[in-house]
This record gives structure tokens, C-alpha cells and sequence, in this order.
């Protein structure tokens, strides 16, 4: 069985027709809203049908499990065949939902949709660690060799050439279905300009091609740059960490199923689904003093957490990517100045990249939380305080804050109408506890520093995902992974064009030459395909004048342009990051 659990402002869905002729019967006509509620959608699968009691108690088990950890009573049970490629039968999967309804009926209010038939929703999806989750389990006994319940035993031996050709086709199977897809979704995008690509031998995670990574490190040095002149550290911590910090932190017990377990030398690890831990580790690394704070702090970390395979979507919902997070320890009376600081920086970097927001939420204290109402009071105060100060409309989401501290969350807008939340400031009072974090005051006594904890893109490949589906893979001239194409006319052109390239690299352009001996409209046509900003088109006219033919991405054509001028004014569009 596989389950994806939402925890939801609402959701509200319909069925349309039926999938198949055995469909439930009298079902509810029209909308059905739930809100404040745990959708579970559910995809239970061929290998359930063996004990159809013990998959139905693992499944209520797990069900109650989060919702405990969320805090809801409100439960809604959606059929969802897209997260299994191998379904049970259509009569073992409507059994499984209606007894797990009985079951969860007797403690909580519970919702199911309707089973076997198409159905439109729409869903809030609320904005904390443990609001999207995804679970995979069975209840299949594990055999030896013999047929027994024992352990297998495994023997290494070389490969047969049929075995290598038979696993040489299973990772060729990267082929993107793009039947399904709209024609400027960012896998199509990726693919046609040779960004990226995703292959099943690594579900979830990205293979950055040579102009892919250009994007992203590009973005990543506009993250450094923006930091270091706002007063930020940078650091790095380890990948796989010792399960005792997974226990100090409360991962452990709260996000353990989504985290990736290995073992070394009899010792437990788990490879980080988040990089604050680390953080703390790093400011306790040495005795800190009022004078040191504010302290910002800031990490671009890989992290990984386990996804199911059907909830995977391009860059973005991914198991691996970078979090460019950062943790700010200050004093109380420093707190609004850093949050104010904060709300600085992601103003400035989204208007760079011509991204409005929608709505800002300020998330309040949850029925669930740590600490006395009188902190709740004041950090709840201090972030409303600051939106206030800057004039800022902003929305109070009651209740949604996470257990340990009130939040603000940036949604944003793009050019397709559609919203995003990716930037976030969070107030921590449990890890500063936890850790057992200190400063020395003034007068010499020890003191607990606030710790905010704040993301500006989110996560840097859905970041990317979004911004290449905002601009239709149209980068500004600063961020294109191929700023000019220069297209030849004829072979006597070559030389000057190989002149041409040498000067763009030596000023640091990214430059591609197409001197191959093929018509000048395929050239141009390929060109455009790559959206590059600009073509540099060069034939005797040019050879002769040593000049320019200088063509832009919506079809605009300069000639007789020095070589001296077009390098002047591009730089000038790189620097000010036109868009």
C-alpha cells in the first residue's frame, strides 16, 4: 500500500463519471468541502490482497499516527490510483477503505470519496515539516532461499551478458512522457535546451547537465552575494548524521519514516531531510557573548527525504535537493530589527526576478505547542509589529503556526496565474531548549538566544522549476546558460566568428559558434529553439566591415554594430540583471 497525507486547510472534490462499469452506487452528487482536515489518498496495491485484515490495520495505524502528530479529527479517505503502478483489484481496494472508515469512524470524523470514479479536486495544503507525507508499507514476511522465514543469503558473481544487456534496457528508461504535459512545463523545457534530465535508477533526483548547472549556480551566487553584504556566515555541515542528533532535535520520533536510515559500524545514522541540527551543532562549537549577536547564518544544504515514486513531479517534488536555509540567533530586543532584515532580502530577490506575492500569512500558536502563552504572545506580536511597519497586507492563518514558534509565509505569483510558497520565517522556541543554547548578557549571566529560522527560494530546484515555467525558458541575458549563438553564412565567415567567440570568452560571455555546413535558416531556427538572448549572424558583409549582425530573441535586427559596442552594452544587461 501506498498513502500521500496532505494536512489541509480543505479540500474539496467531485465525482465527475465513473472509471469503470462496477463503480460504487448512491453516491453524493455535487462539491464536498472538508476543512481543517488529514486527506489521506490512498492506493492500495496487488500485494495487499494476501492478509486484506493486516493491511487495513497497518493502514489505520499509520492514519492515526499523523493525525495525532497534526492534531486533527477530521479525516478524509481519497482513493488515488496514480501512486501505484500495481493496483489490487478494484473490489480488495474498495473493502480495504470502507472497513479502515469504520475503524477511524469510531474516534474521528471521517470523510471517504466515492471509489471508481473520475474526480475533480481542489486542496489547500497547509505549510509545516509534517504537512505533506508519504508512507509505503506492506505486510509481507520475508523468506530465505529455501522457503523458509530466515535470512537471505546473498552470493556475488559476475555478470552474464544477457544480465548486463537486460539491466543496460532498464536504465535506458528515461524517456519523458510528454503527452500529458503542457508545452511550457519545465521537463519539456529542460529537455529541449539540455538542462536536466531525471532517470529511474535515481527516482526524485535531478541530473544537472552542463547549461542546467550554469542556472543554478549562478542562482546560488546571487544567494552568496546578496548574503554576505547583509552580514551572513556561510557554512556546510555533514551529509549523514548520528541518530542521537535525530533524537535531540524530535525528527526521530516526527519524521523518521521520511528519512533515509543507514547503519555504520553498529551505529545508526540518517542521511539530513533538514540542515538545522547541523546548524546547532555549529553554534555550540564555541562560547558566544551578547556582542557576537545577531548571529545570521547561512547553509545551502543537500537534503534528502523519501517521497513515493507516483508523488514525484520534475523539480517540483524531488527526494534530493539544495535548502537555502539559514538560522538567526539574536537577542529578544533584536528580534523585529532581524525579521524586518529578512523580509528585506526576499523583497530584493524576488524583484529580480519580476516574481510578485499574492498574500503573506502570518501563522499563529497551533492547539499543539511548547511554551507559556506570554512568549506566544510576544513573538506573535513582534512578527505582526514588523508586517505593520512595512506596510505590508498580510492574512493571520489562526492555529497554523508550528508547535514551536509563529511563522510568515511568502506566496507568490507568476505569469501563469498560478501561486507558490517558498520563501518562510519561522520563530524557534524548542531548538534553543533542546540544544541547550546559550549567550553570556551583559551582566555576565547566561541567557537562551531566539533562534528564526528563514528560507528565500525554498528549495533551489523548485525554484528553478518554477522560474524556467514563469519566463517559458526564456532566461535575462544574466542568467541564460547560452547568451549569444554565433551562426555562420558561408565557410569564409569562419575565421572572423572564431575571432568573435575568442573576444565574447574573454569577457567572460557564454558563447556558442555554429560554423557547420548547413542552411543559415536551420542555424537560426536551432538557435531560437535554444532561446539564446542573442544571434550573431556573420557573412562577407561582416568579414569585410568587421562588424556585427546582431539579431535579439523576439526577432529585432541591428547591423553594422561594432564588436566593442555589443560587448559594452551586454555587459551592461548581465550587471543589472535586466530581465
Amino acid at each position: 500500500m501506498k498513502i500521500l497525507t496532505i494536512h489541509a486547510d480543505f479540500i474539496e472534490f467531485e465525482a465527475k463519471k465513473k472509471a469503470f462499469k462496477n463503480a460504487e452506487e448512491n453516491i453524493k452528487e455535487g462539491k464536498e468541502r472538508v476543512e481543517e482536515c488529514l486527506v489521506v489518498f490512498t492506493a492500495v496495491e496487488k500485494r495487499d490482497e494476501e492478509n486484506v485484515k493486516a493491511i487495513v490495520d497497518k493502514y489505520v495505524q499509520e492514519i492515526k499516527n499523523i493525525a495525532q502528530q497534526v492534531s486533527t479529527t477530521n479525516i478524509v479517505l481519497y482513493p488515488y490510483a496514480h501512486l501505484s503502478s500495481a493496483l489490487s483489484n478494484p473490489k480488495t481496494a474498495e473493502e480495504v477503505m470502507k472497513e479502515a472508515q469504520k475503524i477511524l469512524g469510531e474516534k474521528y470524523k471521517v470523510t471517504r470519496a466515492p471509489f471508481g470514479w473520475y474526480k475533480s479536486f481542489d486542496i489547500s495544503c497547509k505549510g509545516h515539516p509534517l504537512s505533506e507525507l508519504s508512507r509505503e508499507f506492506s505486510v509481507e514476511e520475508s523468506k530465505s532461499i529455501d522457503g523458509g522465514k530466515g535470512t537471505k543469503e546473498v552470493v556475488e558473481k559476475e555478470l552474464t551478458q544477457e544480465e548486463i544487456n537486460h539491466l543496460l534496457k532498464q536504465i535506458s528508461r528515461s524517456r519523458l512522457d510528454t503527452s500529458k504535459l503542457k508545452d511550457n512545463d519545465h521537463r519539456i523545457i529542460g529537455k529541449d535546451m539540455d538542462l536536466w534530465s531525471f532517470n529511474e535508477v535515481a527516482p526524485g533526483m535531478v541530473f544537472w547537465h552542463d547549461k542546467g548547472l550554469i542556472i543554478k549556480n549562478i542562482l546560488t551566487e546571487y544567494w552568496r552575494n546578496v548574503h554576505r553584504r547583509s552580514g551572513y556566515q556561510e557554512i556546510s555541515t555533514p551529509q549523514i548524521l548520528d541518530k542521537k542528533l535525530w533524537l535531540l532535535s524530535g525528527h526521530w520520533a516526527k519524521y523518521k519514516e521520511n528519512m533515509f536510515i543507514t547503519d555504520y559500524e553498529k551505529r545508526e545514522f540518517a542521511v539530513k531531510p533538514m540542515n538545522c541540527p547541523g546548524g546547532m551543532l555549529v553554534y555550540k562549537a564555541s562560547s558566544k557573548s551578547y556582542r557576537d549577536l545577531p548571529l545570521r547564518v547561512g547553509e545551502l544544504g543537500l537534503v534528502h527525504r523519501q517521497e513515493l515514486s507516483g508523488v514525484l513531479a520534475g523539480l517540483f517534488r524531488v527526494i534530493q535537493f539544495t535548502q537555502d536555509d539559514a538560522h538567526i540567533f539574536c537577542t529578544e530586543d533584536q528580534l523585529e530589527e532581524e525579521v524586518g532584515y529578512i523580509i528585506d532580502i526576499i523583497k530584493e530577490m524576488f524583484a529580480t526576478f519580476n516574481l510578485e506575492f499574492h498574500h503573506i500569512e502570518l501563522s499563529t500558536r497551533p492547539e499543539k505547542k511548547i511554551g507559556s502563552d506570554e512568549v506566544w504572545d510576544f513573538t506573535e506580536k513582534a512578527l505582526e509589529n514588523v508586517l505593520k511597519k512595512k506596510n505590508i497586507d498580510f492574512q493571520v492563518n489562526e492555529g497554523d503556526g508550528a508547535f514551536y514558534g509563529p511563522k510568515i509565509d511568502f506566496h507568490l505569483k507568476d505569469s501563469l496565474d498560478r501561486t507558490w510558497q517558498c520563501s518562510t520565517i519561522q520563530l524557534d522556541m524548542s531548538l534553543p531548549e533542546r540544544f541547550d543554547l546559550t549567550y553570556n548578557d551583559k551582566d555576565g549571566g547566561e541567557k537562551r538566544p531566539v533562534i528564526l529560522h528563514r528560507v528565500v527560494y525554498g528549495a533551489i530546484e523548485r525554484f528553478i522549476g518554477i522560474l524556467t515555467e514563469h519566463l517559458s525558458g526564456k532566461f535575462p541575458a544574466w542568467l541564460n546558460p547560452t547568451q549569444v549563438k554565433i551562426v555562420t553564412i558561408n565557410d569564409d565567415a569562419l575565421p572572423f566568428a572564431k575571432d568573435i567567440e575568442t573576444k565574447l570568452n574573454e569577457n567572460n560571455f557564454r558563447v556558442e559558434l555554429d560554423g557547420r555546413a548547413e542552411s543559415l535558416g536551420k542555424k537560426i531556427r536551432e538557435a531560437q529553439m535554444q532561446k539564446v538572448n542573442y544571434i550573431l549572424t556573420i557573412g562577407d558583409k561582416e568579414v569585410e566591415k568587421r562588424t556585427l549582425a546582431v539579431r535579439d530573441r523576439i526577432g529585432q535586427n541591428k547591423f553594422d554594430v561594432s564588436m566593442d559596442t555589443f560587448i559594452a552594452e551586454l555587459k551592461e544587461e548581465v550587471v543589472s540583471k535586466k530581465l
